[in-house]
């Protein structure tokens, strides 16, 4: 079994990139392999709602939403990690996001998910909150820990200073391999994914 994550700030080495690796390691000792996935310092196109999504992804190919598209087909479970900008995900994850789940958010259905906020001081809840919106209307299972998903650090290497943030790390890397083991122990006794119907849009309040 295997965890995507997705390092949602421009630094590769940064804050945000090292509490991912607190989460791997970890992951790791459970017996999951992790692999962390960079959205760089590049241009991130938002999505524009143009219809044109196809089985690899997005229409537009000058980023790397498809790559990382292609890989969360094979992945069991993610981790989406943001640094917080004004009490706020990064806008670079945020249009990343928005266009991996709009054009192929059945490659993630009923798979785990869990996001992680870094700040160095405030806006961290809120960011959390945000990110986890994915999972809510992509029909994943949300993986907690024993506080919010959150972990401190401005310079470089300061989170690893933040003991609870990184015992909040950790267990979150617990929670989400037993919860990948009873995902695979259901699949071996035959338990099926649920019949969901998607029929119905309502676009007007009656």
């Amino acid at each position: 079994m295997k965890v995507l994550m997705l390092n949602g700030s421009p630094h590769k080495d940064g804050n945000t990139y090292q509490a991912l690796e607190v989460v791997g390691k970890q992951l790791e000792k459970e017996g999951i392999e992790y692999e962390i996935f960079q959205t760089g310092n590049g241009v991130i196109r938002d999505c524009i709602g143009c219809g044109k999504c196809n089985e690899n992804g997005c229409v537009f190919t000058d980023d790397t939403v498809n790559e990382f598209v292609a890989k969360a087909k094979e992945a069991d479970g993610f981790v989406f990690g943001t640094p917080t900008y004004y009490a706020h995900p990064s806008g670079r994850v945020l249009a990343f996001l928005d266009r991996v789940f709009y054009s192929s958010g059945k490659a993630l259905a009923f798979k785990p998910g869990a996001s992680i906020a870094v700040a160095r001081r405030g806006g961290t809840s809120a960011s959390f909150d945000v990110m986890n919106k994915y999972f809510g209307i992509s029909q994943m299972p949300v993986v907690g820990s024993t506080y919010w998903n959150i972990i401190h650090g401005r310079k470089p290497g300061e989170v690893m200073k933040d003991d609870e943030g990184l015992q909040t790390m950790e267990n979150l890397a617990r929670n989400m391999a037993w919860m990948l083991k009873c995902f695979e122990a259901g699949k071996k006794a035959g338990v099926e994914f649920p019949d969901s119907k998607k029929e119905r849009f309502t676009h007007f309040i009656r």
